[in-house]
């Protein structure tokens, strides 16, 4: 070609050889869509270096992709239609040139139908949803979950609350079902829990008037036979009522922070004086001194501990019902841990009064007021799932106990005298009774500050899924 408007004259094409298949197909007046794809016709795929060439295998301008067959500019019209003229539709225009339009929107409409953030979080929790008998129960398993009121927002909910609503509305059921209660009822003050909180005090003053009206064997085998009686009243007292708990606990280590209260510290005053030379014989003025008077007190006080525990457990639940968050809830339910924890307080320090007044003996109202505490928030924390921190506590201050008293007679041995130093010291300036009011008192604040975190938490109040009815 000698000059540029050779360029725009049409002519047979020069390159070698027969029009091929494609070639053929383009001029019959199929559209654009009806190609056969690279992969059906055994082509490869043109890049993008190829796509900018021309039939006679050279490359094609900017000018010249924008020029028609005859030499004046194709308009937009022309553009969008086919080789025969013939328009080309919306669908055809949004088609990839080599799929169809549908291929093209199948993508889209998947993506459109996967939109539902809340069918996506009740597949997730399940479980929850098909067991829950009210919208309460799943906001409590929600935020146990750790789900809060500002995940909430993300799926279009002011809070927990109105989210669990809708997923327990979403929930199919079966119509013949009998009807779900609206609000399950907190556990009822029934005759028959009281009688067992209140049999460990009877049982238990039983045995300290066995011990004081007699005397050598009759007197081992009253403390041996009401120890027993006691402890299972106890075991009673805590598998029914409100201090029933869903899980099994092992009453080792409370068993232990008891015995203690009752031996121990007649133990560690014989211990600095150079003994034991004897066993107890059940007596306060024996060579190993026995302090009934805060054990009693103790096995006195489940009924109070009961009745706090219920009461606790009732303004709690209602408070759940007539909140709508759960930053409201927990401001709400504060209080009511504190005061109930005041209350049971104020109960045990009566009780430890009387109880030294009739039986002559010290009060031991420190080590005795706070082992009280720390074996309520204990409970209180078991009753409301979580028996783990409690159980860890517990271990914790019966092993500071016993350390107490290993050390003291660990300082015997020939230069392990220093050994005794911490625990001398603090008798010095205490008395035997400064050992487990410590010891107790780190660890009923050490559960004091968990409870204010953990039993102020919807999760803690939601009914059990397996309870028929009040414990």
């Amino acid at each position: 070609m000698s000059g540029l408007g050779e360029l725009d004259r049409p002519e047979t094409p020069s390159s070698p050889g027969a029009w091929d298949e494609r070639s053929r197909r383009s001029l019959t007046g199929h559209s654009l869509t009806d190609r056969p794809s690279a992969a059906d016709a055994g082509e490869r795929v043109p890049g993008s270096g190829e796509q900018a060439a021309g039939v006679g295998e050279r490359p094609v301008g900017a000018g010249e992709r924008e020029t028609g067959l005859g030499g004046r500019p194709v308009g937009a019209g022309e553009r969008e239609a086919g080789v025969l003229g013939r328009p080309v539709g919306a669908g055809e225009r949004e088609a990839d040139a080599w799929g169809s339009p549908g291929e093209r929107q199948a993508p889209a409409r998947a993506r459109r139908g996967a939109a539902d953030p809340v069918k996506t979080l009740m597949h997730r929790h399940r479980d929850l949803c098909e067991r829950a008998v009210d919208p309460l129960e799943i906001a409590a398993g929600l935020e146990a979950h750790g789900v809060t009121d500002r995940t909430a927002a993300r799926f279009r909910h002011r809070d927990v609350f109105s989210l669990a609503e809708e997923m327990y509305a979403r929930v199919p059921r079966d119509d013949d079902a009998a009807p779900r209660p609206a609000d399950p009822s907190p556990p009822r003050a029934g005759a028959a829990w009281i009688v067992y909180a209140l049999l460990p005090g009877i049982l238990c003053a039983a045995t300290v008037a066995g011990l004081r009206l007699t005397d050598g064997r009759p007197r081992l085998i009253a403390a041996t036979v009401g120890a027993l009686a006691v402890a299972l009243a106890l075991r009673a007292a805590l598998r029914r009522g409100p201090l029933s708990a869903p899980v099994r606990t092992s009453g080792t280590w409370t068993c232990w922070l008891v015995g203690y209260a009752l031996l121990g510290d007649g133990l560690l005053r014989t211990a600095l004086a150079g003994g034991p030379d004897a066993l107890p014989d059940g007596t306060a003025d024996g060579a190993w001194p026995v302090t009934a008077a805060p054990v009693l007190a103790l096995a006195l006080s489940c009924a109070p501990a009961a009745g706090c525990a219920h009461l606790f457990a009732v303004r709690a639940r209602r408070r759940l019902t007539a909140s709508r968050g759960l930053a409201d809830f927990s401001a709400s339910v504060r209080p009511l841990l504190l005061g109930a924890f005041a209350l049971y307080a104020g109960g045990l320090i009566a009780l430890l009064t009387i109880t030294g007044a009739v039986l002559d003996e010290p009060a031991a109202h420190p080590q005795a007021l706070t082992l009280g505490a720390l074996l309520l928030l204990a409970r209180l924390l078991t009753v409301h799932g979580h028996a783990h921190s409690a159980t860890l506590v517990l271990t914790a201050t019966a092993a500071a106990e016993g350390a107490a008293l290993a050390t003291l007679f660990a300082g015997r041995l020939p230069g392990c005298g220093f050994l005794a130093v911490p625990v001398e010291t603090l008798v010095a300036g205490c008395g035997p009774a400064g050992v487990p009011a410590v010891a107790c008192g780190i660890g009923a604040l050490t559960l004091l500050v968990h409870a204010s975190r953990r039993l102020t938490r919807a999760s803690a109040h939601a009914p059990a899924p397996s309870s028929g009815g009040p414990r």
